[in-house]
Order: C-alpha cells, then structure tokens, then sequence
C-alpha cells in the first residue's frame, strides 16, 4: 500500500500537464534511503501514459560515465542509440538527447543520482537548463542523507534549485497512524513498530514480512530470514544477483549460475525481487547489500570470475569490468580494463571515476613494468587535481616522479616536476612549487625544445620575483608552444601574460580572450577553466560587475558541463568577492559558505573563508575572526605577499571593528614590505586605506595608479570618494569613505548608511567617533527585531528552524505551533532552499554556524 503519498502523486500529475504543455520540469524527489521514492516514480510511471525512459546509476561499482544516458538511450533508440554506441563526444551525446526529448512529451526517470557519476552530474544540469520549452518531466531521485560535505551532488542540487522550471519532492517518513494501518493487516503492534522503524517505509515493510505477528529486530534480519527459507539453487541465484547490481540482467546471470525461471519466480514471489517497467530488480538496495555481505568469501571470488568471463564475451563497458576483475582478484584484468575505463571517464569529463579507476589499477601493480607504474601515478595526479583533491594529486605526483628518478628518464622527470609543481602551489606550498618548476626547466632545457619544455616554461612564469621576468618566461613558453603546435601550453602561456599586463596596470584582456578562445576550440577544458578564473579576479580588481558576472555565469556553465571541479571553486569564490564588494552579502555568504563547508583545497578556500568571516564580523556574529585566522593561516604558508594582504586586510577591518587597532596595525604591518609594486593596483589601494584607518603611514610604491575612489579618498575628499565608490556599486566602502572624512556630517551620514546596510559593528565604531567628535546627538540606529532577517527568512520560517535546529520532527514541529504537518513540510523545505541546504542536520549545522539560532 502507497501511503500518505497522495499530495505528491498530484504534483507529479501537474508536472506531467505542464511537460504535455511543452514547459519542461525537473522534479528533484528527495529522501532517505528506504523512505519510497522508487514506489512513488513507479506508481507514477504506471497512471502518467506518457513514453518514459528510465536511467539509474549504480552504487554496485565505480560507474560508467554517463551510464544513465546509454539506459535512456537503449530504450529511446534511434540517433540517440547510435551516438552512445559510437562513443561520440559527451557534448554531442548531450544535444542528441535534447533532440530526442523534444519528439514527443516523455517521463525521463533518472534513478539513484547519490551514485552518480560527475558527467552524469554535468548531463542533468545541461538538460535542466534548457527544459523550458521541451515537452518532459525529468525525475531525479537521491537521498539527501549521508552525503559527504565534498560530494558533487550537493553543489548540483544548489545550482539546479536554482533553475525556474525545478520543483523539490521530500518524501518524509510514515506517521504512527500510517504504521498502525499497516501493522494491523497481520496482527502487529504499530506502536512498536513505528519505534523501531521511525516510519521508514522500507523497514516498515521489510519487517512486517517476518512471522505474523512479531517483529524481528531489524531489516537486515528480516530480509536474511527470507533468504534462509529459499531453496538452494534459489538462494545461490539470489547471491549472483546481488553481486551483478540492483537491475537483474537475466542473460548475464544465467551465464554466472544455474538460474532459472523458477528461481526467478520464487525470488519474486518471496519479495526480494521485484518486476517493473524496466525489468526485474532488488525491491530496494538495502535488501541487495544484506544479502551480499553474506555471501561467504570463496563464493564471492567465484560469481566475480564468472562474470567477468561471460561480461568479456558481450563487448560490455570496462568500468564494469574492472570491478568484476578485482573482485576476482585478477590483476592482470584489472591492468587491462581499469586504465582504459579511466581514460573513457576522463574523456566525458568524469574525472572522479577515473580517480577511482585508477587507484583500482594501482592496488594491482605487482609485477608491472615500473614506466608504466609510474603513468598510472602521473594521470592520477593530473584527475586528482582536476577533483580538487590536491594532497592526493601531490602524492601521486611524488610517486611519480620517485619512480622516473629511479629509471634515470630526464624527460620524464622534468614533466613530473611540472606535475608537482601546479599541486604544490594549489595547497599553498609556493616555495616548494617554485623549486619544482626551476628544477624541471633545469632538467628539461639540455634536453632541446621539447614540449615538456614548454610546459615547464609556462608553469615556471608564475614563479618570478617580478613582473617584467613573469611576461618573459611567459612569451618564451609561447613562442616555443607555437612553434611545437600545442594549443593548451600557448593558451596557459597568454592566461599567464594577461594576468602580469593587468597588475602593471595595462591592457590585459586581448591575451585572455584569446587565451580563452583557444582553450575551447581545442577543448583543452582545464586550461579554460583556469582562464575563467583568473577573468574574474581580473574583472573583479577592475569593479567590472557587469561583465563579470556575464564571465562569471559562462565560467560556471562550462566548469561544472565539464566537470572541472577546481575551477568552479575559484569562480565561485571570486563571484563571492564580488558580491561582498557589491553589498550583497547574503548572496556573498550563500556562494562563499558551501566552499567552506566543503573543504575546498587551500588556494580555494582562502577567498571563501575571507567572505564569510567578514560579513560575521560586520554583522556581529560568531565565528567570523575564527574564519578570518583560517584564511591568514593558509596565506602565511606560502610566503607570498599577495596572499597575505588579501588575507591581513580584513582581519586588520576585523581587529578595527572589535577595538583592537593595535592587533590590526600588527597585521597590516606585516605586509609593509618589498614588492607591492608587483601586486594589482586595486589590492595595493584597499591596503593604503587601512593602513591609514589602522593609524600606519602608507608606503611609497614607486608606479603605482591607483583607483579614483581610493586617491580621492587618501587625499582626504571624503563625500568624492564616497560618491566615487558608489559609482561603482560599493556601499561599505562609499560608508567608509565618509567615516574617514571626520567632520560630524560625515560621520552622521556614515552611521546612516552603516545601519541601512546592517552592519552594528561599523555603525558602533561611527558613534563612537560622533561621541569623541562631541556630536549634540547620537543615533541609537535600528532594533535588531526590525530588521531584516540575514537568510531572507520569514518570521514563521525563522521559528521552524529554530525548532528544526533543536531535532524536531515535522510532526512535534506541527504540535508546537499549531499547524499542519504539511504546512510545516513547506516550511522547511523554503527554509532549506534559503540556506543552500538539503538535509535538516544540514540546516541545523549551517544555522549555528551563522548564528541564525541561539546555541544554548
């Protein structure tokens, strides 16, 4: 019986109207694992009369890229069957589904999407951009629990709520009532049950399936009780399949055991398995997994090497064979099919199973040629840093190049120190990047005009002390590129030599478009989100917030369509920055935030961090000084001083705003050292401002053009330089700029706009200064409860996550305040949405980090 599901089945029809309108939807349905989402997609599926195509991705083995999307095409055929099976490029593959989705009004269930692979990540963002005028209903399925604060789903799901035409389904859990009903039928108590169970509707199930009228002590038991009543033969099949995946190939586990259609039977008939519209497959993914963790140990080896013998007969997928081949503990299969399903995941741009498919050769390289060894250590080094995952990519690198050094190979040792180096400087470790770069030039230049030399010589131009010797190791590199016809090295060569024109103040965009422009005809996807990156510092420095926010939302497309994890990081930092300079801070803090729950490698999540401790501190709320001293932490390590001022400076502010000058000055003086002439003027600026608001001189920086507002504002032109900063969309700023001037009409108007924008703590420094200045009449600003709230929450939103953030269910929430249990589910859904949150412990979590509930 499908309980208590009746609202979202009415959804579902609505979302189908609309698809037979032609407006497109994208029906996120969420839940934990058991709580029935397959039941309500199936129950739909059967009463929609709509085409419906299906894809699942499977938690069973590192997936196929893309392996959803060959599902849909095996049941769509046609232009669509024929791209997959022709290997096409993932854009091709992506627009030929479009074009399929637009020939008649279609159901597309994509199962499953915790397990999905990033391209298959990056295809449901593609297709959910462009819904809005095709005739489909998109169903995704995940669970929203036991998601790790890394997994890319959490940063899709964000992007895709986002989108206009996506609705949100949350399962919740059975009521006590809803169990009662159940349990009734066959004499159990729903009150015991529903203690045990927590209304989860697979466990309900699972466990009313045991004896009439007791309940066994888990799922798990009950299911197990099952599969002892089988025969032997049935039993054995059942083992088989839960080792094949959660969709029952019967063709395949007849050639791995001695299944026949009566076991088939009786595995339905027991409930293990069930018969849908795609076929037979376990009733729930639980079930699979207690029966595969029984399965004694030599059994397992044997179904695996039975698998793999029949699957290398049917031309399938290597990533399926790779997990077959080590769980047969073949090693040379495993050599054979895992670097090349690699290879394959890499090319359709999921770059974290080819990290997977290549730690799985690694695990079998007894007896392997060392070169070889050490390619597998090279590629993983280059996808682990496309994954973000630098500490793993500078391992795999320093493996590398161990075994190279060892082979006596120049060549290859001076390519794996490039390799080393680009790691080494994303963890913040820039004198040791810098040696590995020299060194690599060293070792690469006798060799002749190689291209590793030019790589080398690209990676080396970032590393110079100024830069005028930045643009002529940058132009070697080009010119050298050019000449051996290697697209990715001549656009890094120009992304490198834009950046170096852009901080000595001259044109720079020229070099980066066409830096850009290479990247993406030649489909060098790294090296163009790179470019993207460094676009948006560059726009971001220049107060661009038009353009930046046009690069800004290209950069972000293309980043996550190509699953270049790294540099969507960066792009979302700097659109962060950019939203802090504009006074946007609850946009600056939602963008920020995620990359700092996410652990972000330490060169991305240095920004982040600076964004989210300042809008704290502005706003008097904990935990903003400790962020402040995470990022200083960080930027301390590299020795550099860019990465120190943009740190210092606003812990400096920070230090200010809580009444500590000589804590700031401290920090501020820190920085007043050789080398500002080689940093971007518009950081050389903010600094000259804080020094002198932190009571310091300001240095002389030989060169040096700073902006409008900033020279307006060091002269002592306080309402120009607030006008100036207004221009240029820059309230705190413009408020600062007044608070500088001194003159009691001045600071009067600063307090004004100080408490406009909600900072308490700049407008406590404002009234201070009125009160020294011996102002008749000190403003005591806004209420705190008048004011809007800081996550854009309602009032009645505001009370359902404080009680949520107390460990509430939707049902004691309702009691409490006196509502329905399905206004509550609204409530907290908009609440999560809000946050840029999926799951309540999330919401809780994020709430006391941001102060958005009293922690008692």
């Amino acid at each position: 019986m499908l309980l208590e599901r009746e609202a979202q089945l009415a959804a579902l029809s609505e979302y189908a109207d609309d698809a037979r309108a032609g407006r497109g939807r994208l029906v996120l349905v969420a839940g934990e694992a058991g709580i029935g989402k397959t039941a309500l997609v199936e129950t739909f599926q059967r009463s929609v009369g709509l085409r419906t195509l299906h894809g699942a991705c499977d938690g069973l083995f590192t997936p196929r890229a893309l392996g959803p999307l060959f599902d849909v095409a095996t049941e769509a055929g046609g232009a669509l069957l024929d791209a997959c099976r022709a290997e096409r490029p993932r854009e091709e593959l992506f627009a030929t589904l479009l074009v399929t989705l637009a020939e008649q009004p279609t159901v597309v269930v994509l199962e499953d999407l915790h397990w999905a692979d990033e391209a298959t990540l990056d295809l449901v963002r593609h297709v959910g951009r462009r819904l809005k005028d095709l005739p489909v209903v998109v169903l995704a399925t995940y669970r929203d629990d036991g998601l790790s604060a890394r997994d890319p789903l959490r940063v899709a799901l964000g992007e895709l709520g986002s989108q206009r035409t996506t609705r949100r389904i949350d399962l919740a859990p059975l009521s006590g009532p809803a169990v009662d009903e159940l349990a009734a039928a066959v004499a159990t108590s729903g009150t015991e049950l529903y203690r045990l169970t927590g209304g989860n509707p697979f466990f309900v199930t699972e466990m009313l399936r045991g004896s009439p009228g007791t309940v066994p002590p888990s799922a798990r038991d009950a299911v197990l009780a099952r599969v002892a009543r089988l025969r032997d033969p049935t039993r054995r099949t059942a083992e088989a399949a839960a080792l094949l995946g959660g969709r029952v190939d019967v063709g395949l586990l007849g050639a791995v055991c001695e299944a026949r259609a009566d076991h088939l039977d009786e595995l339905v008939v027991s409930g293990l398995l069930v018969s849908g519209p795609a076929g037979l497959r376990f009733r729930h993914e639980l079930t699979r997994l207690a029966i595969a963790q029984e399965i004694p140990a030599h059994r397992v080896v044997a179904i695996h090497a039975a698998a793999l013998a029949a699957l290398g007969t049917r031309g399938a997928d290597e990533a399926r064979l790779a997990y077959h081949a080590e769980g047969a503990g073949d090693a040379q299969a495993v050599q054979l099919f895992a670097p090349r399903a690699a290879e394959r995941s890499a090319q359709l741009g999921s770059h974290r199973e080819a990290v997977a498919q290549l730690e799985r050769a690694l695990r079998f390289i007894d007896g392997v040629r060392a070169e070889e060894v050490a390619d597998l250590w090279t590629r993983l080094s280059v996808e682990s840093g496309l994954t973000d995952s630098w500490d793993r990519s500078r391992e795999a690198s320093d493996a590398a190049l161990a075994l190279w050094r060892h082979a006596g190979d120049p060549l290859r040792i001076g390519d794996a120190l490039r390799v080393r180096s680009a790691a080494l400087w994303r963890l913040c470790r820039q004198q040791e990047a810098a040696e590995s770069a020299r060194e690599a030039v060293q070792v690469l230049e006798p060799l002749g005009r190689t291209p590793e030399l030019a790589g080398a010589l690209a990676r080396l131009s970032v590393f110079q002390d100024d830069l005028s010797a930045c643009l002529d190791v940058a132009r070697r590199a080009e010119v050298l590129a050019r000449e051996l016809e290697l697209p990715d090295v001549i656009s890094d060569a120009l992304n490198t030599q834009a950046c170096a024109l852009a901080a000595r103040g001259e044109p720079w965009e020229a070099p980066m478009r066409e830096s850009l422009a290479l990247a993406q005809a030649t489909r060098s996807d790294a090296q163009a989100g790179r470019i993207y990156a460094n676009y948006l510092v560059l726009l971001l420095g220049e107060r661009r917030w038009e353009d930046l926010d046009l690069i800004a939302a290209e950069g972000m497309a293309y980043c996550d369509e190509h699953d270049i994890a790294t540099y969507g990081y960066c792009i979302r930092a700097a659109q962060g920055e950019a939203m802090l300079s504009r006074g946007r801070w609850d946009e600056a803090v939602a963008l920020s935030q995620p990359l700092v729950d996410l652990k972000t490698s330490p060169a991305n999540v240095v920004a982040p961090l600076c964004v989210v401790g300042l809008v704290r501190t502005r706003r008097d709320q904990p935990g903003g000084m400790a962020a402040l001293d995470e990022a200083v932490g960080i930027a301390d390590q590299t020795g550099d001083l860019e990465w120190e001022l943009v740190t210092k400076i606003p812990r400096a502010e920070a230090h200010l705003l809580a009444g500590d000058p000589v804590a700031a000055r401290r920090d501020l003086g820190e920085c007043l050292r050789p080398g500002l002439a080689e940093i971007t003027p518009a950081t050389v600026g903010v600094f000259l401002l804080w020094l002198r608001r932190a009571g310091l001189s300001a240095p002389d920086v030989p060169g040096l053009v700073l902006e409008p507002p900033v020279q307006l504002g060091l002269a002592g032109h306080a309402c120009e330089a607030a006008a100036a900063w207004d221009e240029r969309q820059m309230p705190y700023e413009a408020a600062w700029a007044l608070l500088d001037g001194g003159t009691a009409d001045e600071v009067h108007e600063a307090l004004a706009r100080f408490d406009r924008i909600g900072t308490p703590a700049a407008a406590r420094l404002a009234r201070q200064e009125l009160r020294r200045l011996g102002s008749p009449s000190v403003p005591t600003g806004s209420r705190a409860a008048t004011r809007a709230h800081p996550a854009g929450l309602t009032q009645r939103e505001a009370e359902v996550l404080a009680l949520v953030a107390e460990g509430m269910t939707d049902e004691q929430i309702a009691v409490r305040l006196v509502v329905s249990v399905r206004t509550v589910h609204h409530h907290v859904s908009a609440v999560l949405t809000k946050l840029g949150v999926t799951s309540r412990h999330a919401a809780a979590t994020e709430a006391r980090l941001r102060g958005l509930v009293v922690v008692a």
